[in-house]
């Protein structure tokens, strides 16, 4: 299901600072049908729809000229406040299917791990997939409950896609497993053999000397 959020026309030329001082956020449209429109979007407005919809929801941006159905393509944050301050968004053709990479969601506790018989190895945090826009799901669940034994796995196969939408990744690729835990273990040192030491230091003065006589 698409998020709504409701942009305006912005003139290209209006100084940024300002716009950002009324709490807008500059942005582009382009992509499918649409000529590149420079726009505002409320600040407050963009943060729920970005923490709702992320990078692979679709969202339904309404505009003077009509609504858009875009995914946000790209965020350029402040790099000390760590908040928007431009957004571009991908117009896109809802009858096509996209291409486009979600986040996996891990839940649940692993009995195995519980158990301390290994320790979890997250293979990938993200996957990509295909399908339609209203199919593609914001993120996918992955259950961590059911690996309950040493070198069990959860693959790509297992994940259980909606209808109509499909991994680019293999389904034996693994995503997430139970991998043996490592323990270095250092051995104590032994006495030091100092009688060895002066056997060494002794032929090397030997050495020395025999050189020196050369």
């Amino acid at each position: 299901m698409s998020t709504k959020l409701k942009g305006t026309a912005r003139d290209a030329g209006k100084n940024l600072i300002s716009l950002r001082a009324e709490g807008l956020v500059p942005a582009v449209v382009y992509g499918a049908k649409e000529n590149n429109a420079s726009i505002a979007v409320p600040m407050r407005e963009f943060m729920k729809v970005l923490k709702e919809a992320g990078e692979s929801g679709t969202v339904e941006l309404e505009l003077p000229t009509g609504t858009v159905t875009v995914l946000i393509h790209e965020v350029t944050n402040d790099p000390v406040k760590d908040t928007p301050q431009h957004v571009d968004f991908l117009a896109i053709d809802v009858n096509k299917p996209i291409q486009v990479t979600i986040p996996l969601e891990f839940v649940g506790v692993s009995p195995a791990v519980k158990g301390s018989l290994g320790t979890l190895v997250k293979v990938m945090h993200e996957i990509e997939v295909k399908g339609l826009p209203k199919d593609v799901p914001h993120s996918i669940t992955v259950d961590i409950s059911t690996l309950d034994v040493l070198d069990s796995h959860i693959s790509v196969g297992h994940l259980g896609l909606p209808k109509g939408v499909e991994a680019m990744a293999k389904d034996t690729d693994i995503v997430v497993s139970i991998a043996s835990i490592k323990e270095e273990s250092e051995e104590p040192a032994g006495p030091i053999d100092f009688s060895a030491i002066e056997v060494e230091k002794k032929g090397k003065k030997e050495e020395e000397g025999a050189e020196a006589a050369k």
